[in-house]
Protein backbone atom coordinates (compact mmCIF):
# COMPACT_ATOMS: atom_id res chain seq x y z
CA UNK A 1 0.00 0.00 0.00
CA UNK A 2 2.90 2.39 0.74
CA UNK A 3 4.24 2.03 -2.80
CA UNK A 4 0.77 2.56 -4.28
CA UNK A 5 0.19 5.69 -2.20
CA UNK A 6 3.60 7.07 -3.20
CA UNK A 7 2.69 6.56 -6.86
CA UNK A 8 -0.42 8.70 -6.47
CA UNK A 9 1.45 11.34 -4.48
CA UNK A 10 3.72 11.72 -7.52
CA UNK A 11 0.67 11.96 -9.80
CA UNK A 12 -0.78 14.72 -7.63
CA UNK A 13 2.50 16.64 -7.55
CA UNK A 14 2.85 16.55 -11.35
CA UNK A 15 -0.80 17.48 -11.86
CA UNK A 16 -0.52 20.43 -9.48
CA UNK A 17 2.66 21.79 -11.07
CA UNK A 18 1.29 21.49 -14.60
CA UNK A 19 -2.03 23.07 -13.60
CA UNK A 20 -0.27 26.03 -12.00
CA UNK A 21 2.33 26.37 -14.73
CA UNK A 22 0.14 26.03 -17.80
CA UNK A 23 -3.23 27.15 -16.45
CA UNK A 24 -4.91 23.90 -17.44
CA UNK A 25 -7.53 21.91 -15.57
CA UNK A 26 -6.16 19.12 -13.40
CA UNK A 27 -8.50 16.50 -14.86
CA UNK A 28 -6.92 16.60 -18.30
CA UNK A 29 -3.66 15.56 -16.61
CA UNK A 30 -4.99 13.35 -13.83
CA UNK A 31 -7.21 11.02 -15.90
CA UNK A 32 -4.52 9.63 -18.26
CA UNK A 33 -2.08 9.35 -15.33
CA UNK A 34 -4.64 7.38 -13.33
CA UNK A 35 -5.34 5.09 -16.29
CA UNK A 36 -1.59 4.41 -16.54
CA UNK A 37 -1.33 3.69 -12.80
CA UNK A 38 -4.46 1.53 -12.68
CA UNK A 39 -3.17 -0.66 -15.51
CA UNK A 40 0.11 -1.21 -13.63
CA UNK A 41 -1.85 -1.93 -10.47
CA UNK A 42 -3.73 -4.72 -12.23
CA UNK A 43 -7.20 -3.21 -11.95
CA UNK A 44 -9.61 -4.85 -14.45
CA UNK A 45 -9.81 -2.97 -17.75
CA UNK A 46 -13.62 -2.92 -17.70
CA UNK A 47 -13.68 -0.46 -14.78
CA UNK A 48 -10.40 1.44 -15.24
CA UNK A 49 -11.85 4.45 -17.06
CA UNK A 50 -14.86 4.73 -14.77
CA UNK A 51 -12.57 4.65 -11.73
CA UNK A 52 -10.22 7.24 -13.25
CA UNK A 53 -13.05 9.64 -14.08
CA UNK A 54 -14.75 9.32 -10.69
CA UNK A 55 -11.51 9.76 -8.78
CA UNK A 56 -10.50 12.74 -10.91
CA UNK A 57 -13.80 14.52 -10.26
CA UNK A 58 -13.54 13.76 -6.53
CA UNK A 59 -10.08 15.37 -6.43
CA UNK A 60 -11.39 18.47 -8.23
CA UNK A 61 -14.03 18.80 -5.49
CA UNK A 62 -11.20 19.69 -3.08
CA UNK A 63 -8.86 21.64 -5.34
CA UNK A 64 -11.62 23.80 -6.88
CA UNK A 65 -12.33 25.45 -3.53
CA UNK A 66 -8.82 26.89 -3.21
CA UNK A 67 -8.91 27.97 -6.84
CA UNK A 68 -12.24 29.79 -6.91
CA UNK A 69 -11.63 31.41 -3.51
CA UNK A 70 -8.35 32.89 -4.76
CA UNK A 71 -10.15 34.26 -7.82
CA UNK A 72 -13.03 35.53 -5.67
CA UNK A 73 -10.65 37.57 -3.50
CA UNK A 74 -9.48 39.29 -6.68
CA UNK A 75 -13.06 40.03 -7.73
CA UNK A 76 -12.81 37.72 -10.75
CA UNK A 77 -15.85 35.50 -10.09
CA UNK A 78 -19.19 36.54 -11.59
CA UNK A 79 -21.51 34.94 -9.05
CA UNK A 80 -24.59 36.02 -11.01
CA UNK A 81 -23.39 33.83 -13.90
CA UNK A 82 -22.65 30.95 -11.52
CA UNK A 83 -26.20 31.16 -10.13
CA UNK A 84 -27.68 31.13 -13.62
CA UNK A 85 -25.78 28.04 -14.75
CA UNK A 86 -25.45 25.97 -11.58
CA UNK A 87 -28.75 24.04 -11.86
CA UNK A 88 -27.91 22.93 -15.40
CA UNK A 89 -24.39 22.05 -14.25
CA UNK A 90 -25.76 19.80 -11.49
CA UNK A 91 -28.30 18.01 -13.68
CA UNK A 92 -25.93 17.62 -16.63
CA UNK A 93 -23.00 16.33 -14.59
CA UNK A 94 -25.15 13.93 -12.62
CA UNK A 95 -26.75 12.67 -15.83
CA UNK A 96 -23.31 12.30 -17.39
CA UNK A 97 -22.18 10.02 -14.57
CA UNK A 98 -25.21 7.78 -15.16
CA UNK A 99 -24.44 7.70 -18.89
CA UNK A 100 -20.84 6.77 -18.10
CA UNK A 101 -22.00 3.90 -15.89
CA UNK A 102 -23.95 2.42 -18.81
CA UNK A 103 -21.22 2.58 -21.46
CA UNK A 104 -18.01 0.63 -21.79
CA UNK A 105 -14.48 1.66 -20.89
CA UNK A 106 -13.80 1.45 -24.63
CA UNK A 107 -16.36 4.19 -25.35
CA UNK A 108 -15.11 6.37 -22.49
CA UNK A 109 -11.50 6.03 -23.67
CA UNK A 110 -12.50 6.94 -27.21
CA UNK A 111 -14.46 9.99 -26.02
CA UNK A 112 -11.54 11.06 -23.84
CA UNK A 113 -9.07 10.69 -26.73
CA UNK A 114 -11.27 12.90 -28.89
CA UNK A 115 -11.37 15.48 -26.12
CA UNK A 116 -7.57 15.35 -25.73
CA UNK A 117 -7.16 16.06 -29.44
CA UNK A 118 -9.53 19.04 -29.28
CA UNK A 119 -7.69 20.52 -26.26
CA UNK A 120 -4.29 19.92 -27.87
CA UNK A 121 -5.28 21.65 -31.10
CA UNK A 122 -6.67 24.60 -29.15
CA UNK A 123 -3.41 24.91 -27.20
CA UNK A 124 -1.30 24.66 -30.34
CA UNK A 125 -3.30 27.29 -32.24
CA UNK A 126 -4.09 29.42 -29.16
CA UNK A 127 -7.43 30.30 -30.73
CA UNK A 128 -9.99 32.08 -28.58
CA UNK A 129 -13.58 32.81 -29.59
CA UNK A 130 -14.39 36.40 -30.48
CA UNK A 131 -16.64 38.17 -28.01
CA UNK A 132 -19.84 38.55 -30.00
CA UNK A 133 -22.77 38.32 -27.56
CA UNK A 134 -23.83 38.61 -23.91
CA UNK A 135 -24.50 36.01 -21.21
CA UNK A 136 -27.97 34.59 -22.00
CA UNK A 137 -30.92 34.19 -19.63
CA UNK A 138 -31.58 31.40 -17.15
CA UNK A 139 -33.32 29.04 -19.59
CA UNK A 140 -30.47 29.13 -22.10
CA UNK A 141 -27.88 28.90 -19.32
CA UNK A 142 -29.67 25.79 -18.01
CA UNK A 143 -29.11 24.19 -21.43
CA UNK A 144 -25.49 25.34 -21.59
CA UNK A 145 -24.90 24.04 -18.07
CA UNK A 146 -26.26 20.63 -19.01
CA UNK A 147 -23.95 20.36 -22.02
CA UNK A 148 -20.89 21.43 -20.00
CA UNK A 149 -21.89 19.10 -17.16
CA UNK A 150 -22.40 16.02 -19.34
CA UNK A 151 -19.11 16.44 -21.20
CA UNK A 152 -17.18 17.26 -18.02
CA UNK A 153 -18.54 14.14 -16.33
CA UNK A 154 -17.59 11.93 -19.30
CA UNK A 155 -13.98 13.19 -19.34
CA UNK A 156 -13.44 13.81 -15.61
CA UNK A 157 -12.69 17.55 -15.71
CA UNK A 158 -13.88 20.69 -13.95
CA UNK A 159 -15.31 22.12 -17.17
CA UNK A 160 -12.85 24.95 -17.76
CA UNK A 161 -12.02 23.83 -21.30
CA UNK A 162 -15.69 24.40 -22.15
CA UNK A 163 -16.91 27.15 -19.83
CA UNK A 164 -14.00 29.57 -20.37
CA UNK A 165 -14.41 29.76 -24.18
CA UNK A 166 -18.18 30.07 -23.76
CA UNK A 167 -17.89 33.00 -21.35
CA UNK A 168 -15.23 34.73 -23.46
CA UNK A 169 -17.60 34.35 -26.42
CA UNK A 170 -20.23 36.03 -24.22
CA UNK A 171 -18.02 39.12 -23.82
CA UNK A 172 -16.56 38.32 -20.39
CA UNK A 173 -12.95 39.38 -19.74
CA UNK A 174 -10.60 36.41 -20.03
CA UNK A 175 -9.31 36.42 -16.43
CA UNK A 176 -12.89 36.80 -15.15
CA UNK A 177 -13.92 33.85 -17.32
CA UNK A 178 -11.18 31.77 -15.70
CA UNK A 179 -12.27 32.80 -12.20
CA UNK A 180 -15.95 32.15 -12.90
CA UNK A 181 -15.08 28.81 -14.49
CA UNK A 182 -13.18 27.83 -11.34
CA UNK A 183 -16.34 28.46 -9.30
CA UNK A 184 -18.42 26.44 -11.78
CA UNK A 185 -15.94 23.57 -11.41
CA UNK A 186 -16.97 23.03 -7.79
CA UNK A 187 -20.61 21.99 -8.45
CA UNK A 188 -19.37 19.91 -11.41
CA UNK A 189 -17.06 18.06 -9.04
CA UNK A 190 -19.74 17.59 -6.37
CA UNK A 191 -22.39 16.26 -8.78
CA UNK A 192 -19.86 14.08 -10.61
CA UNK A 193 -18.47 12.63 -7.39
CA UNK A 194 -21.93 11.76 -6.10
CA UNK A 195 -22.89 10.27 -9.47
CA UNK A 196 -19.79 8.09 -9.82
CA UNK A 197 -20.01 7.03 -6.18
CA UNK A 198 -23.68 5.98 -6.47
CA UNK A 199 -23.23 4.26 -9.83
CA UNK A 200 -20.17 2.36 -8.62
CA UNK A 201 -21.77 0.87 -5.52
CA UNK A 202 -22.01 -2.89 -5.81
CA UNK A 203 -19.81 -3.08 -8.93
CA UNK A 204 -17.68 -6.21 -8.99
CA UNK A 205 -13.84 -6.27 -8.91
CA UNK A 206 -13.34 -2.76 -7.58
CA UNK A 207 -10.00 -2.47 -5.74
CA UNK A 208 -9.87 -2.33 -1.96
CA UNK A 209 -10.38 1.14 -0.44
CA UNK A 210 -12.84 2.16 -3.15
CA UNK A 211 -16.19 3.83 -2.55
CA UNK A 212 -18.11 3.32 -5.74
CA UNK A 213 -15.94 4.52 -8.62
CA UNK A 214 -13.72 6.59 -6.31
CA UNK A 215 -10.36 5.10 -5.35
CA UNK A 216 -9.42 6.60 -2.00
CA UNK A 217 -5.58 6.08 -2.03
CA UNK A 218 -5.37 7.91 -5.37
CA UNK A 219 -7.74 10.63 -4.16
CA UNK A 220 -5.71 11.22 -1.00
CA UNK A 221 -2.35 11.35 -2.80
CA UNK A 222 -3.62 13.65 -5.55
CA UNK A 223 -5.41 16.11 -3.26
CA UNK A 224 -2.58 16.51 -0.74
CA UNK A 225 0.23 17.03 -3.21
CA UNK A 226 -1.60 18.89 -5.98
CA UNK A 227 -2.73 21.60 -3.54
CA UNK A 228 0.86 21.96 -2.30
CA UNK A 229 2.53 21.85 -5.72
CA UNK A 230 0.17 24.13 -7.69
CA UNK A 231 1.70 27.33 -6.18
CA UNK A 232 5.12 26.11 -7.34
CA UNK A 233 3.74 25.82 -10.86
CA UNK A 234 2.40 29.36 -10.63
CA UNK A 235 5.82 30.66 -9.57
CA UNK A 236 7.51 28.77 -12.40
CA UNK A 237 5.05 30.35 -14.84
CA UNK A 238 6.67 33.72 -14.15
CA UNK A 239 10.17 32.52 -15.03
CA UNK A 240 9.66 29.97 -17.82
CA UNK A 241 8.48 30.39 -21.45
CA UNK A 242 4.88 29.32 -20.81
CA UNK A 243 3.65 29.65 -24.41
CA UNK A 244 6.42 27.36 -25.63
CA UNK A 245 5.74 24.92 -22.80
CA UNK A 246 2.03 24.89 -23.70
CA UNK A 247 2.90 23.86 -27.25
CA UNK A 248 5.18 21.11 -25.95
CA UNK A 249 2.44 19.94 -23.59
CA UNK A 250 -0.08 20.00 -26.45
CA UNK A 251 2.19 17.68 -28.43
CA UNK A 252 2.42 15.44 -25.36
CA UNK A 253 -1.39 15.33 -25.19
CA UNK A 254 -1.47 14.27 -28.84
CA UNK A 255 1.04 11.52 -28.09
CA UNK A 256 -0.93 10.32 -25.04
CA UNK A 257 -4.19 10.44 -26.99
CA UNK A 258 -2.70 8.56 -29.93
CA UNK A 259 -1.25 5.91 -27.63
CA UNK A 260 -4.67 5.41 -26.02
CA UNK A 261 -6.28 5.28 -29.47
CA UNK A 262 -3.85 2.63 -30.69
CA UNK A 263 -4.65 0.47 -27.66
CA UNK A 264 -8.36 0.90 -28.34
CA UNK A 265 -7.94 -0.19 -31.96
Amino acid sequence: MTAILFMYIVVGALAGILAGLLGIGGGIVIVPMLVFCFVRQGIPDAIIMHLALGTSLASIMFTAVASFWAHHKRGAVHWDVVRKIVVGIFTGTFAGSFIAAQVSTLFLKGFFVLFLYVVAVQMLTNKKPKASRQIPGRAAMFGVGNVIGVVSSLVGIGGGNLSVPFMVWCNMAFHHAIGTSAAIGFPIAIAGTIGYLVNGLGVQNLPDFSIGYIYLPALFGIVVTSVLSAPLGVRLAHSLPVNRLKRIFAVLLLVVGTRMLIKIL
